[in-house]
């Protein structure tokens, strides 16, 4: 790195060096890990104080830029959290007029896609030019529908194209997810993307096309469907999201694949690609300078080159739908380009510096995605750590040395990243990069971009390009395919502490430092923590249960000291169920392992839904299901069925051997008994069951923590079954605003008057529960996760922060 400094004319260390710009990531990053933003005065006079400090000369300037990046990030906070539809508002019918601004996706059952709210002086100032999400579900999966506008509603919803205009009638929520360990942050998601509202088409046969699609959007859309056109093979998926980042073509399977390959930064377009496009339009400009004596005289090469690396870089950006690792890679050239143009050389730490100004600056949240730590953390450690200086080496030697190094840079330096933010790593991904990084960006990428330029030019012109470019990746997917399939190739890690990643990034820093300073065996300890936490798993005879958040449905896991089982698996959906959406991405971030059991209390989608999934990730598991459920190669689940874990005994008390009944009355209820008191689980039993259980052993029903039966309905939870019951704690899972109104008002007030504590994981999250020698306690995820973008969370905690200040008051307080 010395040489590389003493090569080049370096910007002096001030006001842009890059002690501002790391302070300035630091601010940002800092502010976004709180689990509320600062006031909005207290935001600007930060920024104020913060610039004062930058602008003065002195050493701590960067305590200035420390002071911007943190209040510049919460003044764009409030501003995105304001842009939103409140949460607490209902949900809101509309007619909307807006434009598609990204490729729809269109499946069998339903379309989503980005609409842009139309700047109307009809519409509510909170909508006029915002981004909506949009669901259009299939006409047949709507029970209001009216057969006789089926097919022409169906029709209107696959012919929705980028830049299109429509008129929409929709019904708009605040964007809202699921909170489980583990699981995507949906809320996050929109807060970056700028989305005001989820939508959903209430009557597609009122939907009407205004205008035809234009723009770029439009143009990515014709493309990709000429791609598909001229290859007409099972690859042509990879070349559209290769060539335009189009990755709407791969399936889950294809992710799945490509993960356990370790090659999802290489499929869809990154900011190599933008880089391979910059270079090779500067090689080519470089070789027009050459070849004619009338430019140089018009405009020197070296201006030439640089400008026509940043057009370059930023045109692709464009065309790749302005992708955030595009974005980044785009500014870094066109800054470095800019300093070229003033004659003047830069060193690429203070390049990487710039471009981190130019990204904060105008998006300071960009610290929340993972891409903007993947992209800079790994330029950084290649600066850092590859020889920047010295006579470089000739021949094939010169060549793969740097390139090993790299590669081997790379793979160690990001992979805390990688599993912090992903919760996984590919074991043989080191190796499968080695030969597939050169082949795929420096053959078939070239060959598709190639393909796609020539074809902008003129129809049927970069086709040939296109089907060399398959017949290229198709060569080398032959191999990786097996690999893929191998059932270790992916090596999954249990959530840890946030305080995990930054020292076992100070472990990789100093296990590649110099040789003679690096702690090559103390080092490795650093990383332990976060490769190896903390599975938290109960002590012999205690309990842990989670009540996970998966909507209108019941999933639930109960976890002893080795072994773990499964009560219902939440409700089927689009596309992927809840059992590969939450119950599994849960039970990995816990680092449980594979469940010894799957008990489903009965047949209804809402609870066994999610079978198809845990399947699919634990072949073995064994189900038990009620007689007549309808779940194949499930055994019997009746009465009288016991068994002990760890010390902890688990008996199932409904329903009776060779029962009659079927759906809710034939629920399994099992309870889990300890010696710190017992869990008891109902599904969806009614009244009746109810009092048949209340007519055999009474006192078995008794319980400290009770699953409320079919979710909190009017037709459950007799005052008699909750008097037997008597729990500290009721639970209930139930979607927010579902449309049965679960749980009803005078069930839930039939629980607090034996003196029960409800949660609903509609407002809670998935809620954690653990029975041991230290009582009772309980986690409810939207609090705990403190996530300032999340009002729901913030109400919640402080709602429990005040109920534990009057409990420390005592009756007095």
């Amino acid at each position: 790195m010395g040489g590389q400094v003493r090569d080049h004319l370096v910007v002096p260390p001030g006001l842009l060096g890059t002690s501002s710009a790391a302070a300035l990531v630091a601010g940002a990053t800092a502010c976004c890990q709180l689990p509320a933003l600062p006031p909005v005065a207290a935001a600007w006079t930060g920024c104020a104080v913060g610039l004062l400090l930058w602008l003065l000369r002195w050493r701590g300037r960067w305590l200035g830029m420390l002071l911007i990046g943190c209040g510049w990030a919460a003044m764009h906070g409030h501003w995105a959290l304001a842009a939103q539809l409140p949460p607490q508002d209902p949900p809101r019918d509309q007619l909307l007029t807006g434009t598609v601004i990204d490729l729809p996706e269109h499946h069998p059952t339903y379309s989503r896609f980005l609409l842009r709210i139309a700047d109307g002086p009809e519409l509510p100032v909170a909508l006029r030019g915002r981004r909506v999400q949009v669901y259009w579900s299939a006409p047949f999966a709507r029970p209001s529908a009216r057969p006789s506008t089926q097919p022409a509603a169906e029709e209107k919803r696959h012919s929705v194209q980028a830049g299109s205009r429509w008129q929409l009638p929709l019904r708009l929520r605040a964007p809202r997810s699921r909170i489980n360990p583990g699981g995507f942050d949906g809320e996050r998601h929109a807060l970056l993307l700028g989305i005001t509202a989820t939508g959903s088409v209430r009557d597609g046969g009122n939907a009407r096309e205004i205008a035809p699609s234009t723009g770029l959007g439009a143009w990515r859309e014709r493309m990709s469907a000429r791609i598909s056109a001229a290859l007409q093979r099972p690859t042509s998926r990879f070349i559209a999201a290769l060539a335009l980042g189009d990755t709407r073509g791969l399936s889950d399977t294809d992710w799945e694949q490509l993960r356990a390959l370790g090659l999802t930064h290489l499929i869809a377009i990154s900011g190599f690609h933008v880089g391979l496009v910059a270079g090779g339009v500067a090689l080519m400009a470089s070789l027009l300078w050459r070849c004619t004596r009338l430019l140089p005289m018009l405009l020197p090469r070296p201006i030439a080159v640089a400008l026509a690396a940043a057009v370059g870089a930023a045109c692709y950006a464009l065309v790749a739908g302005l992708a955030l690792p595009t974005v980044r890679t785009a500014l870094m050239i066109v800054v470095v380009a800019l300093a070229r143009c003033g004659r003047r050389r830069m060193a690429w730490g203070q390049s990487l510096a710039l471009a981190a100004f130019a990204t904060l600056l105008v998006a300071p949240l960009s610290v929340l995605v993972a891409g903007f730590w993947l992209s800079f953390g790994g330029v950084l450690w290649l600066l850092w750590c590859l020889p920047g200086g010295g006579r470089p080496e000739g021949g094939l030697r010169g060549i793969l040395k740097p390139f090993f190094a790299a590669q081997g840079v790379a793979t160690l330096a990001l992979l805390p990243l990688g599993i912090s933010l992903f919760g996984q790593a590919s074991r043989i991904g080191p190796l499968v990069n080695l030969p597939v990084v050169p082949w795929w960006s420096l053959v078939v990428v070239p060959l598709a971009l190639l393909g796609t330029a020539l074809e902008a030019l003129h129809a049927g012109l970069g086709q040939w390009l296109w089907q060399l470019a398959d017949w290229s990746f198709a060569l080398s997917w032959r191999w990786l395919q097996p690999l893929s399939e191998w059932s270790g190739a992916v090596w999954w890690l249990p959530e840890a502490p946030r305080w995990t990643l930054p020292l076992a990034l100070l472990g990789v820093f100093w296990w590649l430092l110099p040789r003679g300073r690096g702690g090559v065996l103390a080092a490795p300890l650093l990383c332990l923590p976060l490769l190896w936490p903390s599975r938290g798993a109960p002590a012999a005879g205690e309990v842990e249960l989670l009540v996970m958040d998966v909507g209108q449905g019941t999933a639930v896991l109960v976890r002893t000291a080795t072994h773990v089982l499964l009560y219902d698996l939440g409700p089927p959906g689009a596309g992927s169920d809840a059992g590969e959406r939450v119950v599994v991405p849960t039970l990995r971030a816990l680092g449980t392992g594979p469940p010894q059991r799957v008990m489903l209390s009965h047949g209804d989608a809402d609870h066994a839904g999610g079978l198809p999934g845990v399947r699919a990730a634990f072949p073995e598991v064994p189900v038990s299901a009620p007689l007549g459920a309808g779940i194949a190669v499930a055994t019997p689940c009746h009465g009288g069925q016991r068994w002990n874990w760890d010390g902890v005994d688990l008996q199932v008390l409904h329903p009776a051997p060779r029962h009659a009944e079927r759906g809710n009355e034939s629920s399994c209820v099992l309870r889990i008994a300890t010696a710190h008191g017992a869990v008891l689980l109902a599904g969806d039993i009614g009244t009746s069951s109810e009092a048949a259980l209340l007519r055999g052993d009474r006192a078995a029903l008794a319980a400290q923590v009770v699953l409320v039966p079919h979710h909190g309905s009017a037709g459950s939870s007799s005052a008699a079954w909750v008097a037997a019951v008597s729990p500290r704690l009721a639970l209930v899972s139930a979607g927010h605003r579902n449309r049965f109104r679960h749980p009803r008002a005078e069930v839930v007030a039939r629980w607090h008057a034996v003196g029960a504590e409800v949660l609903n994981t509609a407002e809670s999250g998935a809620v954690r529960v653990w029975l041991g020698g230290q009582g009772l306690q309980v986690r409810e995820q939207r609090a705990h996760a403190g996530r300032w973008w999340d009002a729901a969370g913030r109400t919640r905690a402080a709602a429990i922060l005040s109920v534990d200040k009057q409990a420390a008051a005592g009756p007095e307080g």
